[in-house]
């Protein structure tokens, strides 16, 4: 169990907080992280590249000059690999690069990444309950009562965050915003630091506590 001190919008303190993830034994939790963060990043690549075969060329039906008699090495199609414009040996082709990896040890994963940063984690008692209009400069302002720098990469995580917030939040390129209920290992290992509405912490404890 892991305590956090919760801090008002002003950034002072306003209270205490708890969470109790249960994380991967120590001797499994850096090679379990590490396959989540792969596991990722390999779903986002597309897998679409794809090139021709010496069959799938177009044209090339001719042999281009006689097998004897030239001098030159013998060529029985114009789309032959070895000319300008002809096929691709061993090019790629549509293919999926996802990896296998079950759902409890993504959860595992996902919570083990969360209490590993709980040094690093910052909670908010109603983020920004009273901005009713996007404002930029208050985001800003409030990260700086929090102790956290606006140039560090920041990873702010609330239940469901009001239209101003979001549209406060997007011009800021180190700040990133997440549901509560939509964590992923390599969002939390990539931050610098982690904002967290008091009432997320609850969500994420209700979500991700039991296994």
């Amino acid at each position: 169990m892991a305590n956090c001190i919760v801090r008002d919008w002003q950034g002072k303190e306003a209270g205490k907080a708890s969470l109790d993830l249960k994380v991967a034994k120590e001797a499994s939790a850096l090679d379990l992280m590490h396959r989540a963060v792969l596991r990722q990043q390999a779903h986002t690549r597309q897998g679409t590249a794809s090139t021709l075969t010496r069959s799938e060329v177009r044209g090339g039906g001719r042999k281009p000059y006689k097998q004897k008699g030239t001098g030159r090495a013998r060529q029985g199609s114009v789309r032959t690999p070895l000319r300008p414009g002809g096929g691709i040996i061993f090019g790629p082709k549509p293919r999926s690069y996802s990896l296998a990896m079950n759902r409890k040890e993504r959860r595992s994963a996902l919570r083990t990444a969360l209490m590993a940063r709980i040094e690093d984690l910052v909670v908010v008692k109603d983020f920004a309950a009273t901005l009713t209009a996007p404002k930029t400069k208050e985001i800003i302002d409030a990260l700086g009562r929090l102790d956290v720098s606006a140039t560090s990469k920041v990873l702010i995580i609330l239940i469901k965050p009001s239209e101003a917030v979001q549209r406060s939040i997007r011009n800021l390129e180190t700040v990133k915003l997440i549901a509560a209920d939509q964590l992923n290992v390599f969002d939390l290992l990539h931050a610098n630091k982690l904002v967290v509405g008091e009432d997320a912490l609850a969500k994420i404890q209700e979500v991700y506590g039991d296994d």
